[in-house]
């Protein structure tokens, strides 16, 4: 049996910049780039016209909001002021480590995780009880291009496990979200309903 699990709200609760556009400006000015008055507004604009589904890299896109403003920013300014904005402290939730490791004892074991932030995923595992070698793949939104629900998500994550899409079982907190997993014959287990130190005894 190959099992995937959702990182945000799933496993952990990171605690993540309530209002991004603010946090990214702030890193930007401590980067020598001048952040005009009307951020905010080119913050929230869409630049990238992506496939529905398709994952935009936030470096990327605050990229494009200053040029959109006419702000000329050292080509990793954008990553690296991304990156420190949001810097999560970490709390791991009650019986995930023994869910993925009781996981990890019937088969392969995934982490599928939209984000759009590079390193956010290494860096709050780090911080968090479990490791990347708790692993045996970590997927994410910003790495595969593309977020839950859609379907290549799920079967990027069962391909790379070794595993066919409808034998996946993904465990996740959004029904909207972790759900997609059933448009590949997969299933979702939800951890609202059950929670994780169910889910290890399932496991086991």
């Amino acid at each position: 049996m190959a099992v995937s699990f959702d990182l945000f709200g799933t496993l952990v609760s990171a605690a993540l910049p309530a209002d991004p556009a603010t946090a990214v400006a702030d890193e930007l000015a401590a980067r020598n780039v001048e952040v005009p008055d009307d951020w905010g507004r080119a913050y929230a604009e869409s630049y990238v016209d992506a496939p529905e589904g398709a994952a935009v890299p936030l470096p990327a896109h605050v990229a494009r909001a200053l040029a959109s403003l006419g702000v000329d920013a050292p080509a990793n300014a954008p990553r690296r002021a991304v990156v420190a904005a949001f810097d999560p402290a970490v709390e791991t939730h009650p019986g995930a480590v023994e869910a993925v490791r009781a996981a990890s004892e019937r088969g392969p074991v995934a982490l599928c995780s939209n984000c759009a932030v590079p390193e956010l995923v290494g860096r709050t595992l780090v911080r968090s009880g479990l490791s990347r070698d708790d692993f045996d793949v970590i997927v994410t939104s910003v790495a595969c291009g593309w977020r839950k629900p859609h379907p290549q998500v799920f079967e990027t994550t069962a391909d790379r496990l070794g595993v066919a899409p409808d034998t996946l079982v993904h465990v996740g907190d959004d029904p909207e979200t972790d759900g997609g997993v059933a448009a590949v014959g997969g299933e979702f287990v939800d951890v609202r309903e059950t929670s994780l130190e169910a889910v290890a005894r399932r496991f086991e």
